[in-house]
């Protein structure tokens, strides 16, 4: 550590007197502020390590602590000496217990008609006649089941000629495999729709008589991954045909072949949906695979798009808004974080209130935030005229007008 030596006072003029006090004071302002960052980065470490995962569980706490208080407040508004336990029982069941619907309409009905076992009526002999019926119904479910097709090809032979004829044989999914496309779809939506891996996939089949090895389901899987190819490749095109995307990249773990261990993988996620502006196209999602999170990946998947991207401040996607081809919708989520972190390392009111406000989750609340974002900034009593209040504010009054300049734009992607 490098220390300043205090000159000698008494040699001092009193301009050098007062410019030493100036920069002395300095000294400590920028300390003071560093002290801040670096308690503000400590709190927000211990949280993301031995805190909880999401904010959202604070807010899912209180509600259930508010349903909690209110559950037990209605007994004893309804006690009294005269009140039975089974009238409780039965009012708090029938007020939890969840309201029955009709079954689907589309669901297939087979009728049993349960007659009565008397021919006539059992106190006079008398005729009976229809007076009505009940009728109630029941879901009952049929469990999936084997069936083999046999495809025969009968040969026929002329008798004068010996010309031999028979018909072609049909097309396989998998060249000379026999799974079936019910099937092999089943496997498909099995393991990625309904998370069911591959080994207990061959667990159920096995109950049903019918054994199937992993690996022959795992390579079941690879070649129609390969015949669905066209189909994910023409899904991509309609998604980048589109004037503002959607971005996003979440880790994903991959098997390491040969060490037996995982390794972190990418599934970036590229959205179509522009519903709630008004577009009436079907919306539509696009997922690609890469084994790391480099910012050449999303490079080479958008290198046909042009519009607006809208997307987390990710660095791999800074070389995008470069040549101004794809245009930056930054995420305001990032900024409400920052509040987040100021309100739980500094019990701050004022970053808890616009916290509550969501002013950075809607578009539409853009200009509303603009002068929300003015009032919190410099009225803040934990943090005033600090240099993330001085830039925040910045991109506040720029961030909503008409042609965004690209200082307001590198100010967001900054405090993101």
């Amino acid at each position: 550590m490098v220390t300043a030596t205090l000159p000698d006072l008494n040699t001092l003029t009193l301009d050098a007197l007062k410019a030493l006090i100036v920069a002395q004071h300095e000294r400590l302002l920028t300390r003071e502020r560093e002290v801040e960052h670096l308690k503000l980065l400590i709190a927000r470490l211990q949280r993301m390590q031995f805190g909880r995962k999401s904010e959202k569980l604070a807010r899912q706490i209180e509600q259930l602590e508010l349903r909690l208080e209110e559950l037990q407040s209605e007994p004893g508004e309804d006690s009294s000496p005269e009140a039975k336990p089974s009238v409780l029982i039965n009012k708090d069941t029938a007020s939890t217990k969840p309201a029955r619907h009709p079954l689907p309409g589309h669901l297939p009905r087979q009728t049993r008609r349960h007659e009565p076992k008397e021919s006539a009526c059992p106190d006079c002999g008398g005729v009976l006649r229809k007076l009505g019926e009940d009728v109630s119904e029941m879901l009952e479910y049929v469990p999936a089941s084997f069936f083999v097709i046999r495809h025969v090809r009968p040969k026929l032979s002329c008798s004068h000629c010996e010309r031999i004829v028979q018909a072609a044989a049909p097309s396989r999914p998998i060249e000379r495999g026999v799974a079936g496309p019910g099937f092999l779809a089943h496997v498909l939506t099995s393991k990625y729709a309904d998370h069911l891996p591959l080994y207990r996939q061959s667990e159920i089949y096995a109950r049903q008589g019918v054994d199937l090895e992993r690996s022959t389901l795992a390579d079941w899987v690879g070649s129609t991954s390969q015949l669905l190819t066209p189909l994910v490749d023409a899904l991509g095109r309609y998604v980048m045909a589109t004037s503002k995307l959607h971005a996003d990249d979440t880790p994903v773990p991959v098997l390491a072949p040969g060490n037996g261990k995982t390794k972190t993988g990418r599934l970036w996620t590229y959205v179509r949906d522009d519903r709630p502006a008004g577009d009436t196209a079907a919306p539509a999602v696009w997922f690609a695979y890469s084994p790391d999170r480099k910012g050449e990946h999303p490079e080479r998947h958008l290198r046909e798009f042009r519009g607006t991207l809208q997307a987390d401040a990710y660095a791999g996607f800074n070389q995008l808004y470069v040549n101004g081809r794809i245009q930056e919708a930054a995420c305001w989520a990032h900024v409400r974080r920052k509040f987040y972190d100021l309100q739980q390392a500094h019990a701050s009111p004022v970053a808890s209130r616009t916290r509550r406000r969501r002013f950075a989750m809607r578009s539409d609340y853009g200009k509303r935030w603009c002068a929300t974002a003015t009032t919190v900034v410099w009225r803040s009593t934990i943090m005033p005229r600090s240099a993330l209040c001085e830039r925040l504010l910045s991109v506040a009054r720029t961030i909503y007008l008409p042609g965004r300049t690209p200082e307001a734009t590198e100010q967001l992607r900054s405090i993101a």
